[in-house]
C-alpha cells in the first residue's frame, strides 16, 4: 500500500497532544519553563525474553528494572511535552516558532515513532485533504519513502532507547515510584520544568545508575486487577482518571 501525504498547516497536530521527546530534548523544552510529563508503566517480568522475539527485547530495551512488593517489573518511562491547547511555539498563521529547533517526534509527524506499529492515516489529525493520492509518496508498504525521514525516525528511536538509564537516575532522584500496570493506562509524574530539566542533566552527565532494582508502586483504575496484584504479592494501589492518570479504562465505583 502506498501512502501519499503533504502537510495542510492546519495546526491540528500543535494542540493538545503529548510529544515524545528525548532526554535531551527533554532537558531543552523544560528549561525553557515548559511543561514535560513523565508518563510511567509497568511491565511483569518473571523471565528475560527470547533472543528470537524482537518486539520482547524492544520492551526490555525501553525499561529499566523495579520490583513490586516481592515481584519483578520493568518500568518503561516516557517523556513527553504537554500542552493543554496550542503548543507555546506555535504562530498564530499556524507556522512553527522554533522550528530550527524543534523536537524530532515534530519532525516526522505523521510518520510513527514507535517501532512495531505501522502509521495510520485514521490515528493522525491532519484532515482529508493531507492524504490525497496525488501528493507526495509518504510511505510505500509500511517502508519510509523519504531517507531523511527515515533518518530522522531511526535517530529518534536511538535517542529514546539510550535515555532509559538517565530516566532511571532521575526517577530515584526526583523520588517517583508510582507506574501503571501494563496495557491499562500511564501514570503521570509533572515536576516543576525547572527542577526536571536540572534533574535530566544530573542523570546524564553523572552518577551510578541504580545498584538494586528499586521498589515501586503499581497503580489501577480496575479493582479486579488490583486485587491480582495485591494477591501475586505486588504493592498496589487503586487509583482514578485524572491529572495523575491516564487509563485505558474507565473508572470503576
Amino acid at each position: 500500500m502506498t501512502v501519499h501525504f503533504d502537510c495542510t498547516q492546519c495546526g491540528k497536530c500543535c494542540h493538545n497532544l503529548r510529544l515524545t521527546l528525548s532526554v535531551d530534548e527533554a532537558i531543552v523544552w523544560a528549561g525553557r519553563g515548559h511543561t514535560v510529563q513523565l508518563l510511567a508503566e509497568a511491565l511483569p517480568w518473571v523471565s528475560e525474553p527470547d533472543p528470537a522475539d524482537p518486539q520482547a527485547l524492544h520492551q526490555r530495551d525501553r525499561s529499566f528494572p523495579a520490583i513490586s512488593g516481592s515481584v519483578p517489573f520493568r518500568i518503561a518511562v516516557t517523556l513527553v511535552a504537554y500542552h493543554n491547547g496550542p503548543c507555546p511555539h506555535l504562530l498564530p498563521d499556524m507556522r512553527c516558532g522554533n522550528y530550527a529547533g524543534r523536537p524530532r517526534i515534530c519532525r516526522i509527524y505523521p510518520l510513527e515513532s514507535r517501532p512495531f506499529t505501522a502509521m495510520s492515516p485514521e490515528n493522525r489529525l491532519c484532515p482529508p485533504e493531507a492524504w490525497a493520492s496525488e501528493l507526495p509518496v509518504l510511505e510505500r508498504d509500511g517502508a519510509i519513502a523519504d531517507p531523511e525521514a527515515a533518518r530522522i525516525v531511526a535517530d529518534h528511536r536511538q535517542a529514546v532507547l539510550a535515555g532509559v538509564p538517565v530516566l532511571a537516575k532521575a526517577c530515584e532522584a526526583l523520588g517517583l515510584s508510582s507506574a501503571a500496570f501494563a496495557n491499562e493506562g500511564l501514570a503521570v509524574h509533572m515536576p516543576e520544568p525547572l527542577v526536571l530539566s536540572e534533574t535530566l542533566r544530573g542523570a546524564r552527565d553523572g552518577g551510578e545508575e541504580p545498584a538494586e532494582a528499586r521498589p515501586w508502586t503499581l497503580v489501577t483504575n480496575r479493582r479486579p486487577t488490583l486485587t491480582m496484584l495485591t494477591d501475586a504479592g505486588c504493592d498496589a494501589a487503586l487509583i482514578r482518571q485524572g491529572p495523575g492518570y491516564l487509563g485505558s479504562f474507565p473508572d470503576e465505583p
